[in-house]
């Protein structure tokens, strides 16, 4: 069970979710972590990011706190900024070495976590990029067929090596994540960012579900075109971030 941190403990693990009008969901997401918790570090803390919901997605999260999570922490925005806001959001936050993400929708399995974070600590390199890569997607096919395209567009000009890299399930280092620009959909380009900063790449194939409750926040479209210009934009960023491969101190 997740215990409420001492000033002086470190925390290893953050667990974030960022949700976005997912009152129908929350209470069964909530109830399966904390069906999951122990397999977790005792120093793992749960923060709930809402952003701008306009449903019951708060009064949903303090029941969920109130049954299921003791400890959930709960921030709020007072508007939609957008997923990569609200994880930048519960990474300034978070207290935890490592920092994992997950949906509030119900697609995501929580117990991924666990072995997720055992490979990135038996890692013996730089902290790396744990990617969930989805083994069987569960959305219809025009969205299958969708990320499957921008997946290979993106892997294909950033080189990132990642064959998922919208995948909600990541785990990496918080203070990694910090340094690297932020913008909305920086959740989608993890690999070649962080990858760019060092950070070598895991992939762990993942179960997918389909959402409990509701429908996706996002349509193909928008998708497509916010990702043509993100993806000219990393690739900017990329071309013009210099990092040292090592410094010397005199």
């Amino acid at each position: 069970m997740t215990s409420v941190r001492p000033s002086q403990t470190p925390v290893t693990l953050s667990i974030v979710m960022a949700v976005l009008n997912e009152a129908d969901n929350i209470l069964p997401v909530c109830q399966e972590l904390a069906g999951v918790l122990d397999g977790f570090p005792e120093n793992t803390e749960i923060l709930a990011i809402d952003d701008g919901s306009t449903d019951a997605t708060v009064e949903k999260l303090l029941e969920a706190r109130r049954q299921y999570l003791p400890n959930l922490r709960i921030l709020s925005h007072p508007r939609r900024l957008g997923k990569s806001a609200a994880l930048r959001t519960g990474a300034t936050a978070a207290h935890g070495e490592w920092m994992a993400t997950i949906d509030g929708d119900g697609q995501d399995d929580p117990s991924s976590i666990i072995r997720m974070l055992e490979l990135a600590r038996s890692a013996s390199s730089k902290p790396p990029l744990v990617v969930g890569v989805r083994r069987k997607r569960n959305d219809r096919l025009s969205r299958r067929v969708a990320t499957k395209l921008a997946n290979g567009l993106r892997r294909r000009l950033l080189n990132d090596g990642c064959p998922d890299t919208g995948a909600p399930l990541k785990l990496f280092s918080r203070e990694m994540f910090l340094r690297i620009p932020q913008f909305e959909g920086v959740h989608r380009f993890l690999p070649a960012l962080l990858g760019h900063y060092g950070a070598p790449l895991i992939c762990h194939e993942v179960q997918h579900r389909a959402r409990l409750h509701g429908s996706s926040k996002y349509t193909n479209f928008n998708r497509a075109l916010v990702g043509i210009r993100d993806l000219l934009g990393v690739m900017w960023l990329q071309n013009r971030t210099h990092l040292p491969d090592r410094l010397t101190e005199h």
